[in-house]
């Protein structure tokens, strides 16, 4: 688990493709390799991927294509910097709210800014996505924990305060790229639970009256 707090942008070293998916390698600082094993789970551009490889400060992962093609992981290359962070220990202090790394859908930027006097991203989620998204709820949006400010039918704001945008990759993005978007598990299942106790009992009540 992990919550929504990115630690540090950090470069891909470098991406090799082999059939069945790609090999992402991060460069890592001292501080985010402290006790780092084979297997460990860390959150990237919000997607939870495991460590298969550690050379000095290169740590090396694994995306499978089923993994690509629902994320937008495809679209880094060499060079590139992507959030990161380490999974988190029961004792933290959560400061976002408990991700799991599992991208539910990917969300087309429809306008950005990145002026710190009005910094913002506008995005569009595909329908079925739309109904777990509300106002003043929290979505991780490519690993960061962030509140949504707006909302007009399947298009949402969120705001960027100072912080967000020194400590993660949102300057990066422009009109057109996609974002990785973790909807709250705990909403998506009342949402669920409501729409099929809805769908199930609405029915009989529409028959007997």
């Amino acid at each position: 688990m992990y919550t929504g707090i990115v630690q540090a942008v950090r470069p891909l070293a470098d991406i090799t493709a082999y059939p069945g998916g790609k090999t992402f390698t991060i460069a890592f600082t001292d501080e985010l390799l402290g006790a780092l094993k084979l297997g460990a789970s860390v959150n990237i551009e919000g997607v939870c991927l495991s460590v298969t490889g550690i050379d000095g400060d290169h740590v090396t992962f694994d995306a499978m294509n089923a993994t690509l093609e629902r994320t937008n992981l495809d679209r880094f290359k060499a060079g590139d910097g992507v959030n990161l962070e380490r999974s988190a220990k029961m004792t933290d202090e959560n400061g976002g709210h408990v991700i799991a790394g599992h991208i539910a859908t990917t969300a087309m930027v429809e306008e950005i800014s990145t002026a710190e006097e009005r910094a913002f991203i506008r995005f569009r989620v595909p329908e079925e996505w739309a109904k777990y998204i509300f106002p003043r709820g929290y979505l991780a949006v490519n690993g960061c924990s962030l509140t949504v400010a707006e909302v007009h039918g399947n298009l949402f704001t969120i705001n960027l305060i100072p912080e967000t945008l020194r400590q993660t990759t949102f300057r990066d993005y422009q009109p057109g790229d996609l974002l990785n978007i973790e909807v709250d598990h705990q909403t998506m299942v009342l949402v669920d639970v409501i729409e099929r106790t809805v769908t199930r009992v609405l029915p009989g009540l529409i028959t007997k009256a």
